[in-house]
């Protein structure tokens, strides 16, 4: 890997990042002056790797101790990388709760915010009397054996669709809370698959819901998470879920969900000819048609 003469006409080439990382130690993705975050430990060791200072764009800034199997950034650089060469590098250069697991040069156009064409988060529960394993428990988050799933999908299927999500979010300054949830439900796996396990709920189940939209505001994923869990939970109706999509500001009933269980998984992105279209579109302000009081920005 070498830089270019500075002398030379140097042409900047566009590196999009595969991410993954551990959050509990970080306060979050984007960078804070005295505090550990993502972005800050990436940015740190990307510019001294290449000897250039190195800024990233991210496709969804996770909140403290949230996860990512699947983050995406990109960055701009006038340096001649070697890609393979770069990816070893960065594994022995950077701390253990954060690996690149991918990078490759993409189009001038690639965005990894504005391109994305929706994201992917799972969070995951455990129904387990004793809660979550050792080496689960910074990934999944404990709660009361015995709760309906049933129950929990058909609440999780009411908030499918375009919605303003506005119960669910806390609110940014200027920012719309319209989102389209294509995907909300959930997955459930025995903690004890061996043949001789009864056919109980003893051993407990993990229960992961698959949550996916064209994008997601500040907290929402764990808002929803909240409010599904509390109809499991006995303490809420489906219904009551659905209700919630009829308000204009963030419900103070609605629990949001620990932290620690939520994990980015995946983001998926046009073919290179549709970039340019699709970082359009995501800057245009969404609406839903008749909707008072929907916010913009």
């Amino acid at each position: 890997m070498t830089v270019e003469d500075p002398g030379a006409t140097s042409v900047a080439v566009r590196v999009r990042l595969d991410i993954a990382y551990d959050g509990t130690d970080f306060t979050g993705w984007a960078r804070q002056p005295g505090l550990r975050t993502v972005q800050g430990v990436l940015e740190e060791s990307l510019s001294k790797v290449l000897r250039e200072p190195i800024q990233l764009t991210v496709a969804g800034r996770t909140d403290a101790g949230v996860h990512a199997e699947g983050q995406v950034a990109h960055f701009d650089t006038v340096a001649e990388l070697d890609y393979p060469t770069l990816l070893h590098r960065l594994a022995r250069f950077l701390p253990k709760d954060v690996r690149v697991t991918g990078i490759r040069p993409v189009p001038p156009e690639f965005d990894a915010r504005f391109s994305a064409i929706r994201r992917h988060y799972a969070y995951r529960l455990t129904t387990a009397p004793y809660g979550a394993l050792p080496l689960q428990a910074r990934g999944v988050v404990a709660c009361r054996p015995g709760v309906d799933i049933d129950a929990m999908r058909a609440a999780s299927g009411k908030l499918l669709g375009l919605h303003d999500f506005a119960a669910f979010c806390r609110r940014r300054e200027g920012a719309t809370t319209v989102r389209e949830l294509q995907r909300f439900d959930w997955v459930v796996t025995p903690l004890d698959t061996s043949a001789t396990a009864a056919v109980s709920e003893d051993s407990g189940r993990l229960l992961t819901a698959y949550v996916s939209a064209d994008a997601f505001c500040w907290s929402m994923v764990r808002s929803l998470v909240g409010a599904v869990l509390a109809v499991g939970e006995g303490r809420r109706t489906p219904e009551w879920v659905e209700t919630l999509l009829a308000q204009r500001s963030r419900a103070s009933s609605v629990t949001v969900a620990p932290a620690h269980g939520l994990s980015l998984i995946a983001v998926d992105y046009p073919a290179d000819a549709g970039l340019a279209a699709r970082n359009a579109e995501t800057r245009e302000m969404r609406t839903i048609p008749n909707a008072e009081g929907c916010c913009g920005g």
